[in-house]
């Protein structure tokens, strides 16, 4: 991998320690069941992901139980599914299959999974929505008069968020329920994401439209983060050996090198990756530190001084993210869902400041692997509680 500068942490950085980490992770978990979930939305996987890892690695079973809950309260009325359906925390479902095994949630996880391989394409790619979300740009800058027009009408699109809710939910799904056809739909996802968004540089564009010849969002931070956890994500469970694996470390390689090349020597990363004008914006800091120690553990990145500069990343990213993080758990400077916009100026002013699941989720499970890392796996210490 390229050589770069590692970024250096303040010197009011929280320490690292298994303490800490503890703390601050517990803090974090407790804010995430009351963000106000109605339904499935974007945003939920990653928070409902983070549940579980606060479970697995602190060995308390109230974040897990809270996602069983959800999760079950929604399966009894799952049919029937909903094109918003996409973004159900279907990772999350298996994960709680494999310890649990709710025979409910499995079958309307099977359901959601064959209404979602039913979908419109978009080449490979299922298109996201029937219309796109396109929205006038936040900011001073105006769309131009063609765009304005598909307001009226907006075409389908393909979103890289999504590369975080279908590929790892089939795949893990399929594994989980014996059904190669699932497997091989999500590996074919993840592939289509890499070959339609990512960019020369590594980075993924937020969208395609259909019937375009370009791509939009160039740089998006929180779109980085979606990508490079779906691709892990993916990852991690497929099969050894299986002839995708190559394919989806190359692209998760290249997107980790693009993002050790942006990151800011305070651990951050602006709010389009490339654009210092874009300002500020933590929630990124909160998916790379995750992203990264998770490349580690997994393989996928780190070695000989790699693991060093990798790790030492990451924990300028957490240490970043802690630091606008209150006594309360909550990570300050997170931006709003940013739907979507055709011009690029957009990705540069949305409005920041919200408590959000895509700022609690990748935080907790940032501190959740972190802690893995120190502590050399999930076993939490006596006394923690009890994992079901």
């Amino acid at each position: 991998m390229t050589t770069v500068d590692t970024p250096t942490a303040t010197a009011d950085a929280p320490d690292l320690d298994v303490a800490t980490l503890t703390e601050r992770l517990r803090a974090v978990a407790d804010t995430l069941p009351g963000l106000g979930y109605t339904g499935w939305g974007f945003g939920d996987s990653v928070a409902f992901e983070g549940m579980i890892e606060a479970s697995k690695v602190l060995g308390d079973e109230t974040w897990r139980s809270f996602a069983r809950g959800f999760i079950r309260a929604w399966a009894l009325e799952a049919s029937p599914y909903e094109r918003l359906d996409c973004t159900a925390a279907g990772l999350a479902m298996v994960r709680i299959g494999e310890v649990i095994g709710d025979a409910r949630v499995t079958e309307a996880a099977i359901g959601l999974a064959d209404y979602l391989v039913a979908r419109p394409r978009i080449g490979a790619l299922f298109a996201t929505w029937e219309h796109s979300p396109l929205q006038h740009a936040y900011g001073p800058d105006s769309l131009p008069p063609d765009e304005v027009a598909l307001l009226a009408s907006p075409p389908p699109g393909v979103f890289i968020d999504c590369l975080h809710f279908d590929p790892p939910f089939l795949v893990a799904l399929g594994l989980l329920v014996g059904r190669d056809d699932l497997v091989e739909e999500g590996v074919r996802q993840a592939r289509g994401y890499v070959e339609v968004l990512q960019q020369d540089d590594g980075t993924f564009d937020h969208f395609v439209l259909e019937g375009s010849e370009r791509t939009y969002g160039a740089g998006w931070g929180r779109g980085q983060g979606w990508a490079l956890l779906g691709l892990l994500d993916v990852l991690e469970d497929l099969p050894e050996g299986h002839e995708a694996t190559a394919d989806l470390t190359r692209a998760t390689v290249r997107l980790i090198e693009a993002m050790l090349r942006t990151q800011r020597d305070d651990g951050h990363w602006y709010a389009v990756v490339h654009d210092p004008a874009s300002g500020d914006e933590t929630s990124t800091a909160a998916f790379m530190a995750d992203g990264f120690l998770r490349a580690l553990r997994l393989g996928v990145v780190g070695d000989g001084s790699d693991a060093d500069r990798i790790e030492a990343a990451a924990d300028a990213a957490l240490r970043a993210a802690l630091h606008d993080t209150d006594e309360g758990g909550n990570l300050a400077g997170v931006s709003a869902a940013v739907n979507a916009c055709t011009l690029q100026s957009h990705y540069a002013h949305v409005p920041r400041g919200f408590i959000v699941p895509w700022g609690q989720g990748p935080l907790a499970t940032a501190l959740a692997e972190r802690l893995r890392r120190v502590r050399g796996g999930d076993v939490a210490p006596a006394g923690a509680g009890s994992i079901g």
